[in-house]
């Protein structure tokens, strides 16, 4: 009787070591793709990191990418995936810590932004100094705001620098680009989630990175009394109300009328509106999947909690791969 071994062609005696049976036939092997996917990779400061995960995963799967249109964060990553320089980002995030943050802060009085941001601009310029957009080898959108106007710029060729920096110039904390003439800040402030500039390239498929859907709630309509006004400006503490607090860094709801400090105020209301415009873009023109992250106890500012963010991105991309593979057999 021929014995399992044998049957599953790994009998060392039916050929050479190791080698399956030949006169079994071949496993076929799975066809690669010929189309790819247009990832639309969103914004969400230190969340952000997640796409660093998700990325690897779908590399590993050998999943195509035929685009990226990135906003902020989701910018800065896409940017540097297609460059080739996806594991140098990751071990820059992986190196943050607390401290070594706040030396990256160049804090300025009297700008545009309480961040001049040239300090995380030469960090860049150590990888992508000298690469413009259109020597990446898949096409690269960078969203970005006109400040001026309120317009929606796609950064399609340049600097890839520039670029990035623009698309994550969050207003209030750093300085606004200038680009041709243009003031440029965040584009999240228009397009959190790029799904439509993907739909713009005409991609079949659109997989959108939605890094604020685990919000709820933030949509009600609350009737409130407006007896009893109070100030949240402690008297003798002002060099306190630049720096948020411990709630707000780490996004935990604090319904108490305590000080969140001017970066905590600039966080938490910015994080409204992009919560808002997603719900209304995403309504309109949703892509063919959106991936859920579970996200909500990781604070916008906790940079330094990048191991923790690339692990759910990377854990999401994996348990996604199968159904993004079996759309992409749908297509070809």
């Amino acid at each position: 009787m021929r014995s399992w071994s044998a049957t599953l062609g790994l009998d060392r005696n039916a050929g050479k070591e190791g080698e399956p049976d030949a006169s079994l036939p071949a496993a076929p092997e799975r066809k690669q793709p010929e189309q790819g996917i247009a990832l639309a990779l969103g914004g969400g400061a230190a969340r952000g990191w997640a796409h660093i995960g998700i990325l690897k995963a779908f590399d590993e799967a050998g999943i195509p990418i035929d685009m990226i249109a990135g906003t902020s964060i989701g910018a800065l990553v896409g940017g540097c995936y297609l460059a080739g320089k996806l594991p140098e980002l990751e071990e820059f995030a992986l190196s943050l810590t607390r401290r070594r943050i706040f030396g990256l802060l160049d804090f300025r009085f009297g700008g545009s932004g309480l961040l001049a941001g040239m300090r995380l601009t030469n960090r860049m310029r150590e990888h992508l100094e000298g690469l413009n957009i259109e020597d990446l080898p898949k096409p690269f959108v960078c969203v970005a705001s006109e400040l001026r106007t309120g317009h929606e710029v796609w950064l399609t060729r340049g600097s890839l620098i520039t670029a990035i920096r623009a698309s994550y110039a969050l207003p209030g904390v750093f300085a606004p680009v200038i680009c041709n003439g243009r003031m440029l800040v965040d584009g999240a402030l228009v397009n959190p989630v790029p799904v439509s500039v993907c739909r713009a390239y005409e991609q079949p498929i659109v997989v959108g990175i939605n890094l604020n859907n685990h919000i709820f709630g933030r949509a009600a309509v609350i009737r409130h009394s407006a007896e009893a006004a109070e100030s949240l400006d402690p008297p003798d503490r002002d060099s306190e109300l630049l720096l948020p607090t411990p709630e707000a860094i780490a996004h935990v709801p604090d319904r108490s009328p305590k000080p969140m400090g001017l970066l905590g105020v600039m966080i938490e209301s910015f994080n409204i509106i992009q919560d808002r415009i997603t719900r209304a873009r995403l309504a309109g023109d949703p892509p063919d999947l959106t991936l859920q992250l579970k996200l909500g106890d990781l604070g916008l500012a906790e940079f330094h909690r990048a191991a923790e963010a690339i692990e759910i991105g990377y854990t999401t991309g994996k348990a996604h791969a199968p159904e993004i593979m079996h759309m992409l057999e749908m297509v070809s």
